[in-house]
């Protein structure tokens, strides 16, 4: 049995817990829960006050702690499901980008409308699927290692989807749209199929290696659908997909704000990557050498 002292992050001594060497920091926030006013979903626990999170499923016996055991405790605020927020940021542009097509006589009245065309109506129903499947996969599909976030980020995050729905589709919609060349407009078509393809494939093989309600971790290899023989390659690619699918999008609707927007993604979407390409390399010692982490052969 280990004796642990419970701090704050700022060195406030919130009392002691004991607990078994066995015990999981999952089993340690409950005791934590008991002695202050911090409950389990709001507890991120520390080895040190500016240290990183320790994972749940972390054995007090792996920490090696010695004979003054301290752990540090951080309330990270009011907490909202990972489903709820998801849902929210993915359902709102769909219902923007609807709303301000709707409304495009009101917002350009002093300019004729534009007739609608086939690559327009494709454009539309693009935007429309790419955040349907995402609503999709969040209630069917995706497996969720953290039950909860803070709050802040259900405001943060739909203001960033939301907001760039809003950009793209009042550019879209404009009556001064031009549509890009056949060519161009058809081939963003093509590929932006192939990569949502290629998207769900990859969330599927991973969700098929999390049994439910659990947090195991295995090193993600192709299954025999060709469109998941990028994980031979890279260690997200259903991030090098997502954002295959933005170019495919941009290419298809001749857009700066869905470039931008791209850009935006691209650049989140690589500090992730980069941050589970890691995590991967330090978990696994037989994780393969040759991935990268979004882009072969590159990234």
């Amino acid at each position: 049995m280990v004796n642990i002292e419970v701090l704050t992050t700022s060195n406030r001594s919130l009392g002691k817990i004991d607990a078994s060497e066995t015990s999981t920091i999952k089993d340690v926030k409950s005791k934590v829960a008991k002695i202050s006013k911090i409950s389990v979903e709001r507890q991120s626990i520390r080895p040190e006050a500016k240290g990183k999170d320790i994972s749940d499923s972390t054995k007090i016996e792996s920490l090696k702690l010695g004979s003054s055991a301290k752990l540090y405790v951080k309330d990270l605020g009011p907490q909202v499901g990972w489903s709820t927020v998801f849902l929210a940021e993915y359902a709102g542009p769909i219902f923007v980008y609807a709303l301000v097509g709707a409304s495009n006589g009101i917002l350009h009245s002093s300019l004729p409308p534009r007739e609608p065309t086939l690559m327009s109506s494709l454009i539309y129903w693009a935007w429309v699927i790419h955040y349907a499947k995402r609503v999709l996969e969040t209630i069917f599909v995706h497996r969720f290692s953290h039950g909860t976030m803070p709050i802040r980020n259900l405001f943060k995050n739909c203001s960033y989807y939301w907001g760039f729905a809003f950009y793209v589709a009042y550019h879209v919609n404009h009556p001064l749209w031009t549509e890009p060349p056949a060519v161009i407009s058809y081939l963003g078509f093509i590929i932006w199929t192939v990569c949502e393809l290629g998207n769900l494939s990859c969330h599927l093989l991973l969700r098929d290696l999390r049994p439910a309600g659990s947090t195991v971790r295995k090193i993600p290899f192709p299954n025999g659908n060709p469109l998941t023989s990028l994980f031979d390659y890279v260690s997200c690619p259903n991030y090098t997909y997502e954002v295959g699918s933005w170019i495919g999008y941009t290419l298809m609707s001749g857009c700066i704000p869905a470039f931008l927007f791209t850009l935006a993604g691209f650049y989140q979407m690589a500090v992730w990557a980069l941050g589970k390409h890691k995590n991967y390399k330090k978990e696994f010692s037989d994780y393969p050498k040759k991935r990268k982490s979004i882009i072969p052969f590159v990234l």
